[in-house]
């Protein structure tokens, strides 16, 4: 590897670095909460989002400025399941072009939409042979979504979009936290599909127990992107909404490395595959949204932020006991 070429040791460095949450924003947010002229706890989750982004801003609450981000790239593992690889950059131009379902929400609700689009023609090598990314590869794809994080933002929701996301989402699930292929595959993927796993695990023994080689031999670009850009959210106190089994299954790698990581991290919706579920229940989530959706392509992050907007103006509009 060249001199100059990005490591994963510099993102190794980077998670002993990252900040937790603002105490004294948290504790101030919940004696405003514990004045409100209501029963004790009766904004239910509502009540729990605005403490939580009251923690993660350093003040407010707020949600002015909603941000959604799309990373979208290919998988080699598609090829084998004769995926079409020109659909990923079919629903790149429709979400560019405002002619996507996420455009409609993320305009009616003013939240700024980013297409991220990352070498579609260049696919990440099929993980059944080896690693799906270089270490170079993977350490620019997490650079890319850290820089594609600006200030400012009062929340963030994160999708993805790819041609073998939900191949490549089950493998790295089965590589970070065991059991059986079955339990992390979705429902009607290929009935080779158990099998390709199991070859990927075996290609690829070498990386388990490091979450960051887990993600360099088992997910691609954009996955690396979302984890990144995981990662500057953090470091920006910006809170983030998940959204579907990619950008779920790129979270993964942090809580494997350390739970605490996703505390910034809300979850919009999973869809309805057991797989999600299980994912879900894994890393100790609860959706906020469960409407059958079935993609991770920020949709449903952009149809949580509004549920965000309610919370932030409950807890700052509603009169106190005091009056």
């Amino acid at each position: 590897m060249a001199q100059d070429e990005p490591r994963l040791d510099e993102i190794r460095a980077l998670l002993r670095e990252l900040p937790g949450p603002d105490e004294a924003a948290a504790a101030a947010a919940q004696a405003r909460q514990s004045a409100l002229a209501l029963p004790s706890g009766g904004l239910g989750r509502l009540g729990e989002l605005a403490l939580w982004l009251a923690a993660w801003q350093n003040a407010g609450p707020r949600l002015e400025r909603p941000r959604v981000a799309l990373f979208a790239a290919n998988h080699g593992i598609a090829e084998r399941a004769d995926a079409d690889m020109n659909e990923t950059a079919r629903q790149v131009q429709a979400a560019v072009g405002g002619r996507a379902a996420i455009n409609q929400v993320a305009g009616a609700w003013d939240s700024d939409l980013r297409v991220y689009e990352m070498a579609l023609e260049q696919p990440s090598a099929d993980f059944t042979a080896g690693p799906a990314l270089s270490e170079a590869d993977c350490a620019r794809a997490l650079s890319y979504g850290m820089m594609a994080v600006e200030q400012g933002f009062d929340v963030m929701g994160l999708g993805a979009i790819a041609q073998g996301g939900d191949l490549s989402a089950a493998a790295l699930c089965l590589a970070l936290f065991g059991g059986e292929a079955s339990d992390w595959l979705p429902e009607g993927a290929p009935s080779e599909a158990a099998a390709w796993l199991a070859a990927a695990l075996e290609a690829n023994r070498a990386a388990l127990g490091d979450p960051l080689e887990v993600l360099r031999c088992f997910g691609g670009l954009e996955t690396a992107a979302v984890v990144g850009a995981i990662l500057a959210c953090r470091l920006a106190r910006t809170p983030v909404l998940l959204d579907g089994v990619p950008a779920l299954a790129a979270a993964a790698v942090l809580h494997a490395r350390e739970p605490a990581l996703l505390d910034h991290c809300q979850v919009a919706q999973l869809g309805n595959d057991p797989a999600a579920e299980r994912l879900a229940r894994r890393l100790n989530r609860r959706p906020l949204l469960d409407l059958g959706l079935t993609d991770g392509d920020g949709f449903g992050a952009a149809l949580a932020i509004p549920l965000l907007q309610a919370a932030v103006a409950c807890h700052t509009g509603m009169a106190s006991r005091e009056g």
